[in-house]
């Protein structure tokens, strides 16, 4: 079996059908990841959803922040912004199902068979995977379940811009998330911010990109997305991971891993 490793989708639909075309991708032997970020900002996000729902035994997904904000926005926790594409979700027929669905599924997976593991935006260097997927699990019980609206209703937020293990409650699960669905740039104490969304060079004093701290833990390597202004590339320096996101929705491309010969293809935007 072939494992494919989807960058953000953001609600280009036309774009994932063109990849899945090149790819070959067949259902009865291959298996896809989507990066997070199945929806928002691109014309399609309704498609993408029902698209990566529909065939939910082949394709695995994970959420990204853009995910969260759906979620969030449909539990009446949230307000549509300006330049969201959610709207054609919220007033769908199959509405209901698709966001139950979505909120059930995982923040991080990994397959040690293939050796790798994919979250929307990166681990702390002091995670190992094993302690992420642990954390991981914390934060799909919650949204999962019947502390589902607490913490839609406290997921937006920049505190606590550091994770640490004495966190409790629903700021411990916000410090989680944040690390895993909205990280770029961190200091040495593993400190988050929020502020620079650019290329390398756009790192705020004392801070570098997470991939370029070394890991506690010498670990299965990292599959993200989220960070589109990387165009697939990371520095010889960081450690070992693939970038995702090539900004399909920004006029960019689409971009899979495939393993286990770490070969890339992409699609060009259609934006």
């Amino acid at each position: 079996m072939t494992l494919h490793i989807v960058g953000d989708l953001q609600g280009c639909y036309q774009e994932f059908q063109d990849l899945l075309e090149v790819l070959a991708f067949d259902d009865s032997d291959d298996e896809l990841w989507v990066a997070g970020d199945i929806v928002n900002r691109g014309p399609g996000s309704l498609e993408c959803l029902r698209a990566v729902y529909q065939r939910r035994d082949r394709i695995k997904v994970i959420l990204g922040n853009h995910d969260l904000h759906l979620l969030a926005v449909a539990h009446g926790h949230g307000r549509l912004k300006k330049n969201d594409t959610l709207a054609p979700i919220l007033e769908a027929p199959d509405r209901t199902e698709l966001i139950d669905w979505l909120r059930r599924q995982p923040v991080m997976r990994v397959d040690r068979a293939y050796g790798v593991a994919m979250v929307h935006a990166g681990l702390l260097p002091s995670w190992s995977v094993a302690e992420a997927e642990r954390l991981a699990r914390e934060v799909e019980a919650v949204l999962g379940g019947d502390q589902v609206d607490a913490f839609l209703s406290q997921m937006y937020g920049n505190t606590p811009a550091r994770y640490t293990d004495t966190l409790t409650g629903m700021e411990r699960i916000r410090a989680i998330v944040n690390v895993m669905t909205r990280m770029r740039f961190i200091d040495e104490d593993g400190t988050l911010d929020f502020a620079a969304k650019e290329g390398l060079s756009s790192a705020p004093d004392g801070f570098k990109p997470w991939f370029q701290f070394p890991r506690t833990v010498e670990d299965l390597p990292i599959a993200f997305g989220h960070w589109a202004a990387l165009e697939g590339r990371t520095p010889e320096s960081a450690i070992r991971c693939w970038a995702l996101d090539t900004g399909c929705v920004w006029r960019g491309t689409l971009t899979a891993l495939t393993l286990p010969d770490a070969t890339l293809t992409s699609v060009p935007s259609r934006q």
